[in-house]
């Protein structure tokens, strides 16, 4: 029995090192937000500047606000858009999890169809969460390019 306690013990205080060594943020840091289940994420809200490089097709810059909900965001442009979205449409969306970006799309225009949709994209945050980097491969008649959206929150 003892061997029993001393295992479920053991294990407790691996499972909780783990999580703290998976997210190294704690209540009270800066752009933090602590959620009602307790768990402490990035805050994204506020205004971020954005460069938005199509991976050769040209590169705009603009504003996007980013709304955050519990570990949900969204970010639409504040000032002209792109080549495919205007001021107020939503460009970027996402879901946090603690220190990182469990998951991120962008919403960009299908070269076949010319269609726009949300793409799965791969997502960075700075060690400070005041820059985020978002890519995604395109691949179209052979060529491909990364288009890449580089946020830093102002």
């Amino acid at each position: 029995m003892k061997r029993i306690i001393t295992i479920v013990i053991i294990g407790f205080v691996f499972s909780t090192v783990q999580a703290q060594m998976d997210n190294p943020l704690k209540e009270g840091m800066p752009n933090t937000v602590k959620l009602a289940s307790g768990e402490v994420i990035f805050d994204l809200n506020g205004e971020w500047d954005a460069v938005w490089d199509t991976g050769g097709y040209g590169t705009y810059q603009d504003v996007i606000k980013i709304t955050q909900n519990e570990d949900k965001f969204v970010g639409v442009y504040l000032l002209k858009g792109d080549y495919h979205l205007k001021k107020g449409e939503e460009k970027v969306k996402g879901k946090l999890k603690g220190n990182s970006i469990d998951e991120v799309f962008l919403k960009d225009v299908d070269p076949a169809t010319f269609e726009l949709y949300w793409i799965p994209s791969q997502g960075s945050i700075s060690k400070e969460g005041n820059e985020i980097v978002i890519k995604h491969l395109r691949e179209y008649k052979g060529a491909k390019t990364v288009r890449t959206l580089s946020l830093k929150k102002k």
